[in-house]
C-alpha cells in the first residue's frame, strides 16, 4: 500500500511540473480579460483538512492550518491569481492575475474558517491612459502591496513596477509607472520580480518598497532583491537553497518579512515552503536567510502556491492566507488556504 501510495505520488509531482512548464506557455492574447469592471460568481468548495494522509493533523511547522477554499467560477476571466492583500480584518481582497486584471472580493467566515467569496468583481489593469495595460504587453503581474494608501504592482518581463491610486479611484485607476534602477533590465526572463512588500511605520526600511526577484540570481548563485526608496536602491540577497523559487512575500509586523516559495521540477517534488526573514537582516550587500515555518508537497492540499497575505483575526491571532496560480489550466486549482501562526 505504502508503496503504491509513494507511486501516486511521483506520478503526480511528474504530472503537476509538466502543467506548470505548459501554463506558463500560455500568452495574453489567447485568453479575454474584462474590457470594464464586471461581477463575477465564485464558487467555493471547502478544504477541511491539508494534509492528504492523515486528515487529524492541523499542525505543520509552526503554522495551524485553518481551512481553504478550492475556487472556480463560470466566468473566463478567473484564475491566474498571482498576488493578493488583504484588509486588516482578512475580509476585503485585493488581488492581480497574471493576465493583466484586478479581482476584488470579500471573504466569508463561519466559525473562523473561509467559507466562501462573495461581491467578487473583476477588471482590466488601467495603464496612464486608461487603456488595459495586458494590451500593451505589460500583463504578467505577479506582485502587489499596499503602501500609504496606494497600491503597487510589479509586472513581470517588462519589469516594471506600477502605482495605482485604488482608495479614490477603484479598479478604473490609472497605473503610473514609478522609477526603477538598471539592474531591472538585467533580470532573467520569467524570473524577474515576484514579490513587492512596504514596511510599515516603525519597522526597518519603513517607507521604502521591498523587490525580490523569483529567481534571478547573483553571481554566487543567491536571488537578486533590492530596497526602493526615494531615488535610492540597496541590493541584497536571499540565500537560495534547494530548488525553491520566490512567489510573493508579506511584511509580519511588527519586523520580519515572510517569504513564500515554491518548487517543481521533473525530477523533485511539488512544493511550497513559507520563511521568516528579520528586515533588520537586510542591507547593501547583505545574504539574507530565516527560520522555515512550513514545508509542504504534493502530499499535501497544495498547487502552484503563488500568493501571501497576512492579517489578525478578532482573537489577535496571526493569520497567512495563501492563494496558488492554476495557469489556466482546466487541470490546475485555484486554492486559498489559512494558517495560523503559532508561539506568537
Amino acid at each position: 500500500m505504502r508503496r503504491n501510495r509513494r507511486r501516486s505520488l511521483a506520478a503526480g509531482t511528474l504530472i503537476a511540473a509538466l502543467l506548470l512548464v505548459a501554463g506558463s506557455l500560455v500568452i495574453a492574447r489567447t485568453l479575454r480579460y474584462p474590457d470594464k469592471p464586471t461581477q463575477i460568481s465564485i464558487f467555493a468548495s471547502p478544504i477541511r483538512s491539508f494534509d492528504n494522509r492523515d486528515r487529524t493533523l492541523t499542525r505543520f511547522g509552526e503554522l495551524e492550518f485553518r481551512g481553504g477554499l478550492e475556487l472556480a467560477s463560470k466566468s473566463p476571466f478567473f484564475g491566474g491569481l498571482s498576488a493578493i492583500h488583504l484588509d486588516a480584518q482578512g475580509s476585503r481582497l485585493i488581488g492581480v492575475t497574471d493576465k493583466g486584471a484586478w479581482l476584488s472580493a470579500r471573504i466569508a467566515y463561519r466559525s473562523g474558517r473561509p467559507a466562501g467569496i462573495v461581491d467578487a468583481e473583476m477588471a482590466p489593469i488601467l495603464g496612464p491612459g486608461g487603456r488595459p495595460l495586458a494590451a500593451q504587453g505589460w500583463y504578467d503581474s505577479e506582485a502587489l502591496t499596499e503602501r500609504d494608501g496606494k497600491f503597487y504592482v510589479g509586472i513581470e518581463r517588462v519589469e516594471q513596477i506600477v502605482r495605482f491610486d485604488l482608495a479614490r479611484d477603484g479598479p478604473t485607476a490609472h497605473g503610473e509607472p514609478i522609477a526603477v534602477p538598471s539592474d531591472f533590465r538585467t533580470f532573467v526572463r520569467n524570473k524577474g520580480i515576484e514579490c513587492l512588500a512596504a514596511p510599515p511605520k516603525g519597522a526597518p526600511h519603513a517607507g521604502a518598497l521591498i523587490a525580490i526577484t523569483e529567481g534571478s540570481l547573483d553571481a554566487a548563485g543567491n536571488i537578486r532583491a533590492f530596497v526602493l526608496k526615494d531615488g535610492r536602491t540597496v541590493r541584497f540577497a536571499i540565500r537560495r537553497s534547494g530548488e525553491f523559487d520566490v512567489t510573493d512575500c508579506a511584511v509580519l509586523p511588527p519586523a520580519d518579512l515572510l517569504l513564500l516559495e515554491r518548487s517543481y521540477s521533473l525530477i523533485t517534488n511539488l512544493g511550497m515552503r513559507i520563511r521568516r526573514i528579520p528586515l533588520a537582516a537586510i542591507e547593501a550587500g547583505a545574504v539574507v536567510d530565516g527560520r522555515v515555518l512550513i514545508v509542504a508537497d504534493l502530499a499535501h492540499q497544495i498547487d502552484n502556491m503563488e500568493g501571501i497575505a497576512i492579517h489578525r483575526n478578532a482573537r489577535g491571532e496571526t493569520i497567512i492566507t495563501v492563494v496558488s496560480d492554476d495557469n489556466f489550466s482546466v487541470i490546475q486549482r485555484n486554492l486559498l488556504l489559512q494558517f495560523a501562526l503559532l508561539g506568537e
